[in-house]
């Protein structure tokens, strides 16, 4: 693919500039572009062709680029910057795209690392992590997450991702146009030892604060004797704002109990009512989700999935709406890190 001609500072000295210097401007190519697999245009991955280029330096002259390039393909793979430290994969994202996000309203555990910056999902190294777009569970969601290698694991722990404008056209009609006609409702029963407290999914131990946060989120909700339970009906699909490709954007397949293998999933049937379960998903109109529409879409995403190593020191910089991730079994210790940014709301 031919390199782009776009408007850079001077080489001299590039790796060691501050941000906030002013530079001079060269028509010199300063990176390469290529994919990483034939016929496929996620993810586009740029390279430097100058040695210790840095990335946030690079970055705040080619702001344009960047976001034109991830319109496009979706996802973008920064391969081989000058990245000093998580500081500056945080400085990255505030350059393209503003102020990082706050993890809030979560469904899986994470640890704050710095700022808004946090560690990738913390489950077990043995389990996969499927395929979804952050948040596609609430109306609210980031447009862009950025991840960034800062060990690779020994073996495995790669970050899957797929065209969501992909999986939309692949699910058959029939079970799309239900799921368009009806939403989807996910219900969640926090805390009892098996999924999040409440306190950690909403960032506070007030019981106002979180009854506010709801009532903003249009999100029902009903304090247990042990608890809290939310039910929230979401989006489906949505379209992109920019491109309006319509995407498959919901965490259905992730939500319901059939998710879990079989042995867990009778273990809590046999422990819980059906209402009290940790999580689940329903049609918006809270009727039951078959199963066989379940492995339809998980078998859809299966195949739209696109897996490659990590490189330390690699940018992953995805639409959120226009590319899911997940994550593969690993082995040995493995660091990646999380950032989220430039809010969509409903």
């Amino acid at each position: 693919m031919a390199n782009p001609e776009i408007g850079k500072p001077s080489i001299s000295k590039l790796g060691n500039i501050s941000r906030r210097k002013a530079v001079s401007v060269s028509h010199e190519s300063l990176i390469t572009t290529e994919y990483l697999n034939t016929g496929k245009l996620l993810p586009l991955v740029i390279a430097p062709t100058l040695e210790g280029l840095n990335l946030v330096t690079w970055a705040e002259y080619n702001q344009q680029f960047i976001n034109s390039q991830l319109l496009w393909h979706g996802g973008i793979l920064l391969r081989n910057f000058k990245i000093d430290g998580i500081s500056c994969c945080e400085e990255f994202i505030k350059t393209i795209a503003g102020d990082l996000l706050e993890y809030s309203f979560c469904s899986t555990p994470r640890s704050q690392v710095s700022g808004n910056i946090y560690t990738s999902t913390e489950y077990p190294a043995d389990q996969i992590i499927p395929q979804h777009n952050e948040m596609s569970y609430s109306l609210n969601w980031p447009m862009k997450i950025a991840f960034h290698c800062v060990k690779k694991s020994q073996y495995g722990g790669e970050t899957p991702i797929a065209d969501s404008h992909k999986v939309f056209n692949r699910i058959s009609k029939k079970i799309r146009d239900k799921f368009i006609e009806k939403g989807v409702m996910y219900v969640r029963n926090y805390g009892g030892g098996i999924d999040l407290p409440w306190q950690n999914v909403f960032n506070t131990d007030n019981k106002s604060e979180v009854e506010n946060y709801c009532r903003q989120a249009e999100i029902e909700f009903e304090w247990k004797h042990d608890g809290l339970r939310t039910r929230q009906v979401c989006q489906a699909v949505a379209q992109h704002p920019k491109t309006s490709q319509m995407v498959w954007f919901n965490q259905a397949h992730l939500f319901h109990i059939s998710s879990l293998k079989p042995s867990i999933r009778q273990e809590l049937l046999s422990s819980f009512k059906e209402e009290d379960l940790p999580r689940n998903a329903y049609y918006g109109d809270g009727t039951p989700i078959p199963d066989d529409v379940l492995v339809e879409i998980r078998q859809v995403y299966q195949e739209e999935t696109i897996i490659f190593p990590w490189k330390e020191g690699d940018v992953l910089l995805l639409d959120n709406m226009l590319a899911t991730h997940g994550r593969m079994p690993f082995s040995g210790t493995r660091k990646i890190v999380v950032g989220m940014a430039e809010p969509f709301v409903n």
